[in-house]
């Protein structure tokens, strides 16, 4: 605890600073001077109440008061993940307010030594950057090792790769799928022509489709078999092409004919999983891109991409075809459109020589002859 004691005829400070280092500062004056001075150290947080709570102690805690009431369930569990397995083997005996930046770079090395790929790595990160920042709001510490660290946790030269399909690569592979996987074509199809992430077409209900104004209201989001919000916690509506409409009406339609044979209520159908299992049940992410998607690409004799690839797929050929980066935000879903520019930007066809064109004058839009003196020239035009 903080202190004011007098020492040879003049007022002193004792604290400890968020390190937990034992301080001491003169101050000129008497002891009102002393006691102000003591008040603003306190109010500027540098002060630290309880310097031997362990990391795993305080994040245990965090995760507990904070994690559970303000972040949905499997960013949570993702994180009580990451601190079980990086976070506690790493720090957790140590102090909490003695976690230095030299020791989350060393972290960051050894997890890169050791085979993890840096965006795994980004995300063992982002939890701890997260924790200390609340724990600076709360006067705990006053700086955060985890901060700015973001030049050193990344790989030199390396850009964000995308491998999307091309529009032919695309159209064999749903034809391929159409022919030889028929049950799932519905599934693949909205995925190249709305751009959903894999738990947001799981998590699809016939409820969620508006056939006539040809809209997907997406809702909710599957994880590990549970159903949450979608990534950014909003709901959003996707655009229909008038074949995927087609599409999903006939399937819906089957079911419902289907539903009425075995006497069961048309209702029901609309709030059941549109895409599901051949025996009905709903989806599994690993089945899913193991037995059917990487399956399928394999029967149309094309290269490997992930089953997110249909995402940036479906991005990319709006683009390519002119298709604003606003409206493409709007159906990926992304929180903001600086995601959107850093991961499609560069795609955009021209973009740049259409900026730098709209700045010529109208009367510069003939060269003028090479040898031509500036005075006859401005005598021409």
């Amino acid at each position: 605890m903080a202190c004011i004691r007098k020492r040879r005829g003049k007022w002193m400070i004792d604290y400890r600073d968020a390190s937990g280092k034992r301080r001491w500062e003169t101050v000129e004056g008497n002891r009102k001077d002393a006691e102000d001075r003591l008040s603003k150290i306190i109010a500027s947080g540098k002060r630290v109440v309880d310097t031997k709570r362990t990391f795993q102690e305080y994040s245990e805690e965090w995760t507990e008061v904070y994690a559970r009431t303000h972040l949905k369930e499997s960013t949570r569990e993702h994180y009580e993940a990451i601190f079980r397995k990086h976070l506690f083997p790493a720090f957790g005996d140590l102090p909490f307010s003695k976690i230095t930046r030299e020791m989350v770079k060393r972290l960051i090395a050894d997890k890169v030594q050791a085979g993890l790929s840096w965006s795994t790595v980004k995300n063992i990160i982002v939890p701890l950057r997260e924790i200390y920042n609340h724990a600076m709001e709360d006067g705990v510490v006053i700086a955060n090792p985890a901060a700015r660290i973001g030049k050193f946790n990344r790989k030199r030269n390396q850009e964000k790769k995308i491998e999307p399909l091309t529009r032919e690569e695309l159209s064999i592979l749903l034809e391929t799928v159409e022919d030889r996987m028929p049950h799932y074509y519905p599934l693949l199809l909205c995925a190249a022509r709305t751009g959903m992430r894999e738990g947001e077409l799981i998590g699809l209900k016939g409820g969620d489709i508006d056939f006539n104004g040809r809209l997907i209201e997406v809702q909710r989001n599957v994880v590990r078999k549970r159903v949450t919000t979608p990534k950014n916690g909003k709901t959003r509506r996707v655009d229909m092409s008038l074949q995927l409409t087609n599409t999903i009406e006939r399937l819906l339609a089957r079911r419902k004919a289907e539903a009425l044979k075995r006497g069961e209520s048309l209702d029901d159908v609309m709030e059941d999983w549109v895409f599901t299992t051949p025996q009905g049940t709903q989806l599994d992410p690993n089945n899913l891109r193991k037995r059917v998607f990487y399956r399928a690409l394999a029967m149309a004799g094309l290269r490997r991409v992930r089953f997110h690839d249909l995402r940036h797929t479906y991005a990319s050929l709006l683009i390519q075809q002119g298709e604003s980066l606003a409206y493409v935000k709007d159906q990926l879903g992304h929180h903001s459109i600086q995601i959107t520019v850093d991961t499609y930007g560069h795609l955009v066809p021209g973009g740049n020589r259409q900026a730098v064109d709209k700045l010529d004058d109208v009367r510069t839009d003939r060269r003028p002859d090479i040898g031509e003196s500036g005075s006859r020239m401005v005598a021409r035009q």
